[in-house]
């Protein structure tokens, strides 16, 4: 059974791109429960060995990458699987097991979503 929690990414019913979990932080104030969303997120990113393997995750050919090819970030196999597993906790990755090998990529909709919470406003 998993505990895994996911950010909760929408395609909008007009197909004009995604909805990040939160506004822009420019737009407004958070709610408490989009503060929760995004701070899970950045906090998971927080550590520089789990930054270090999703932006392989995400640079990767393809846009997606085998364990075995993202691993040497200078810690030990079992640190690489458990900083994995948090990045996948917080919605910032997906996987699947394809033999022996687990794929992980990253979601158009989390890097989009990630971009629109951090953007500047637009000028009118």
């Amino acid at each position: 059974m998993s505990n895994t929690k996911v950010l909760p990414l929408l395609e909008p019913a007009d197909g004009q791109g995604v909805v990040p979990c939160c506004p822009p932080l420019t737009e407004r104030p958070m709610t408490a429960e989009e503060a929760e969303t995004a701070a899970r997120m950045f906090k998971a990113l927080g550590d520089p060995v789990r930054l270090r393997l999703f932006s392989a995750v995400a640079s990767h050919e393809g846009g997606e990458a085998c364990v075995c090819d993202i691993s040497d970030v200078g810690v030990s196999q079992p640190t690489v699987s458990h900083h994995l597993k948090k990045l996948k906790e917080a919605g910032l990755l997906t996987s699947e097991r394809r033999g022996t090998w687990v794929y992980y990529r990253v979601e158009p909709s989390v890097l989009a979503a990630m971009g629109k919470l951090l953007a500047l406003p637009t000028a009118a």
